[in-house]
């Protein structure tokens, strides 16, 4: 179980900085038919998974432009291994992505014979990115009733812009803001890790890498595919 959180929680961060500059939003994918593919591999460079992602939908909700993505998580062989759905809302500021995009459907459903409660605050993603800027911690908690009281509770913080690079992914070379967090996942035992994102104005999220609590890599994902 613990495993499949922290998958969640890397699909999320790789959502979540990716975008295609927009009247809105510089920092996030709001045209339909926009799609999108991460290569995950190991620490060794080995393809451990895919992630495909697409604008589905594009709408306006109470004065906001809100669009609806689906992800497909495949394994490196391309069988698939789960599917989802989430929105984002994009404002004059930037785009904020619902908390609850955390929990994918599939394990909900895991808890579906039990009651559970889920809050949290949204990851925020502003339009003006430079060196040294802090963006806000995002967090979510699910409390789950199943005769005892368990307790999930995913944050992100120290989430910083730290410098300006070039990066080559299999897709091109680009130039990037590098944004580093923290990951903290609380159930039953706590993990702690970080990651590091590099962000190309009018792409996105070019690569990631993942890191154990002591700093050593424990996977890196790359942009791959990127279609308007």
């Amino acid at each position: 179980m613990k495993s499949f959180i922290i998958s969640l929680i890397t699909f999320l961060l790789f959502t979540s900085f990716v975008f295609s500059q927009n009247d809105c939003s510089k920092y996030y994918p709001m045209e339909e038919g926009t799609s999108f593919q991460y290569t995950n591999y190991s620490k060794k460079g080995k393809v451990s998974g895919i992630l495909d992602h697409s604008i589905i939908d594009n709408r306006t909700e109470n004065g906001n432009e809100v669009v609806t993505m689906a992800t497909k998580m495949s394994d490196k062989d391309g069988e698939k291994i789960m599917e989802s759905s989430h929105n984002i809302t994009c404002t004059e500021e930037g785009v904020s992505i619902d908390f609850k995009s955390m929990m994918n459907p599939q394990m909900l459903s895991q808890f579906g014979q039990f009651e559970y409660e889920i809050t949290g605050t949204n990851l925020e993603m502003p339009n003006d990115l430079s060196v040294g800027l802090v963006l806000p911690d995002a967090s979510m908690k699910m409390v789950i009733n199943m005769g005892m009281t368990m307790n999930v509770i995913v944050t992100i913080k120290d989430r910083k812009i730290i410098a300006k690079e070039s990066v080559i992914t299999p897709s091109g070379t680009y130039d990037c803001f590098v944004l580093t967090s923290t990951l903290d996942l609380d159930m039953m035992a706590k993990i702690e890790g970080s990651s590091k994102q590099w962000i190309a104005e009018s792409v996105g999220m070019v690569k990631q890498e993942s890191y154990d609590a002591n700093g050593n890599l424990t996977a890196y994902s790359e942009l791959t595919k990127f279609e308007k």
